[in-house]
């Protein structure tokens, strides 16, 4: 079973912007230590709780900190970009960092209608990605209308951030997936369509699905369960007052939220794999078995930044 992280870059109450890229490259580092197959990084515009624009950028400084580790996009959102220049930018990367880059790519838009706005991007964007993720592909095989420079010495993987429509896509393009949320509880008969549907490509032969989710490893699962309220609470936050907020010191679920709020965080805390090893051994095994999954990609983030360290290495440990 693959692992793998995906760090956004969350940025805490008790510390700037900067430092959250600074702790990213830094855990970094440390996944590689701990035997992660690949760190991947996010993109997000204008949200006060996620320092993380520009992927291509910030996996360019994670490659000068590491050596091994493969460095992945969850994701470049394609409809914000030209794909000629994700092209480029990755196949830069790629000549950087030889044999070490993946492309994971995604249709949503912007958090909000401003940021939308600012970005030039609108649902009639969205709707072009299965065009857009053929041009990119057509740019990364070199079978384009133009060649990217520098034109890659190997196939750049790419992913698909996937939800039911984005599956059937990946399918005709003979793509890997990432999916996560409410698919991995509710009905995998997309997942399944996804299988049976997939048409072998340059870059895949055969269907593979990454499951993304929020997994925090503690000694008791009361512990873990402290660790993900930080993320939970956020969330809550966010659907309150319409902006995602900066990690900040909660280990209980506050007195002064609303039901509605109160309802929301147990949502994020059900949705996450939080315990023990022992209760997040199992979990996982079940969700394994129930997604056929091939790799886990952990999105996991709390305030406590060395707790955070320990969770990630026990959970390495966990699936070594």
């Amino acid at each position: 079973m693959r692992l793998s992280l995906l760090d956004r870059s969350r940025t805490r109450t008790d510390r700037s912007a900067a430092a959250a890229v600074s702790d990213t490259i830094e855990r970094a580092r440390w996944a590689e230590a701990a035997g992660y197959e690949r760190f991947w990084v996010a993109e997000h515009h204008a949200v006060p709780g996620i320092a993380s624009g520009s992927p291509a950028v910030l996996l360019a400084a994670i490659g000068a900190a590491t050596s091994r580790i493969r460095l992945g996009s969850g994701g470049v959102m394609l409809p914000n970009h030209s794909p000629i220049v994700v092209a480029e930018q990755f196949a830069l990367l790629d000549a950087l960092c030889p044999g070490r880059v993946d492309l994971g790519v995604g249709r949503s838009l912007g958090f909000t209608p401003p940021v939308r706005k600012v970005l030039r991007a609108d649902t009639e964007d969205a709707e072009r990605f299965a065009d857009d993720l053929a041009d990119l592909q057509d740019f990364l095989l070199g079978t384009g209308p133009v060649t990217v420079q520098p034109a890659p010495e190997r196939l750049i993987p790419i992913h698909v951030l996937a939800t039911g429509h984005g599956l059937a896509i990946a399918a005709q393009r003979g793509l890997p997936v990432v999916v996560g949320g409410p698919m991995l509880s509710g009905d995998l008969a997309p997942l399944e369509a996804y299988r049976h549907e997939f048409v072998p490509s340059a870059f895949a032969a055969q269907p593979s699905v990454t499951v993304s989710l929020d997994v925090l490893v503690a000694d008791t699962d009361a512990e873990a369960r402290r660790l993900a309220m930080a993320e939970a609470v956020a969330m809550a936050d966010s659907r309150r007052t319409g902006e995602f907020p900066p990690l900040r010191a909660v280990t209980e679920m506050p007195d002064g939220l609303t039901p509605r709020a109160r309802e929301s965080a147990q949502r994020s805390l059900d949705g996450s794999v939080h315990g023990s090893p022992a209760t997040v051994g199992r979990r996982l095994e079940d969700l394994v078995d129930r997604t056929g999954a091939d790799e886990i990609l952990s999105s996991a983030s709390t305030f406590d930044r060395d707790a955070l360290r320990a969770s990630d290495e026990a959970l390495a440990a966990l699936l070594r």
